[in-house]
């Protein structure tokens, strides 16, 4: 009899929750049974600042794991992920995306525009930080950790100390808590963070019948788009803790004729920022270009956000040097 397959996963409500999406999805489209293993990580144990806490401090155990064959596979929070490629393992599959967007929860209802000047909001990244102070609404920013329910707790709960907490929309999504959003925020305010809402399914690259079996999760346009965003964001040198922000979209285009191989026209459009952590800078600009070019597509925007000073403003912050890894993965 063909024992389950081992699901590695972190033990956060979120973290449990995310793996089993992916464990109920691979057993209904192969048939294999699949079993939650918890791996406690240095980042779970921890309770610094969350842009403070270093490289891969939410994946390096579950890796370890992988390498020790005490798990099949794993399912990252793929903004987690250090952009370099680690050895022996490869990316399997990248689920259907969920919205990437931020999502504002605010006391009494309130939408951002509603907040008042002096208003005191929470949020985990600095890229959020950086974006907030940026749009000049007086507003005090504050860092904040903890899961999803101690974040929400400090907005809704009886010791609520915040007017408002800003986080990714599809941890909320996921933990089934949309209703308590005030404001999905729209991305010309609040570009998310590269491969936000993106999950990756990770095995062992040798172990080809598992690298086959996990391919059936994965969704191309989503792929793609995660691909441009972490292209980018490796040209930069920047972690995920750094005030750099990306967004692609997939949009459907006519197809050609057959003369040309039968290829879709689809189109993909990136959006990229790097914002200074107090805001004073702001660099946006945009390239499109089809799937199949994502990760050069996601190059050539890093490129030109640097002719115009991204390095200085990503070079000046002592936190975001190659290699800084957000992990504030409440999503």
């Amino acid at each position: 009899m063909t024992r389950p397959l081992r699901l590695g996963t972190r033990g956060s409500a979120l973290a449990m929750a995310q793996s089993g999406h992916v464990a109920e999805a691979l057993t209904e489209a192969t048939g294999r049974e699949v079993e939650l293993v918890e791996v406690v990580t240095a980042g779970d144990r921890s309770s610094a600042p969350v842009h403070r806490l270093g490289v891969g401090v939410f994946v390096s155990a579950l890796r370890d794991a992988l390498a020790a064959d005490a798990i099949d596979f794993a399912v990252h929070s793929y903004k987690d992920l250090p952009t370099a490629a680690a050895p022996g393992l490869h990316i399997a599959a990248v689920p259907p995306r969920q919205d990437p967007r931020d999502a504002l929860v605010a006391k009494d209802g309130r939408t951002l525009a509603e907040l008042p000047s002096g208003a005191v909001v929470g949020t985990g990244a600095l890229r959020r930080i950086a974006q907030l102070h940026a749009l000049g609404m007086q507003l005090e920013v504050t860092p904040i950790r903890g899961n999803v329910d101690t974040r929400l707790g400090r907005v809704l709960g009886p010791d609520a100390d915040l007017d408002a907490v800003v986080l990714a929309r599809a941890g909320l999504a996921r933990l089934g808590r949309t209703d308590v959003i005030t404001e999905t925020l729209d991305p010309m305010l609040m570009l998310p963070a590269p491969a936000q809402g993106a999950l990756a399914v990770e095995c062992r690259a040798d172990d080809t019948d598992l690298v086959e079996l996990l391919a059936v999760l994965d969704h191309a346009p989503s792929r793609a788009a995660v691909v441009a965003e972490r292209a980018l964001l490796a040209t930069l040198e920047a972690g995920c803790s750094a005030p750099v922000a990306a967004y692609a979209v997939i949009a459907e285009g006519e197809p050609t004729s057959s003369l040309a191989g039968g290829a879709g026209g689809d189109e993909i459009y990136l959006r990229g920022a790097v914002i200074s952590p107090d805001g004073t800078r702001d660099l946006r600009l945009s390239r499109t270009g089809t799937p199949a070019d994502a990760a050069e597509i996601g190059k050539a925007l890093a490129a030109e956000l640097l002719d115009l000073g991204a390095d200085s403003i990503l070079g000046h912050d002592g936190s975001t040097g190659p290699g800084t890894q957000h992990i504030g993965s409440t999503e």
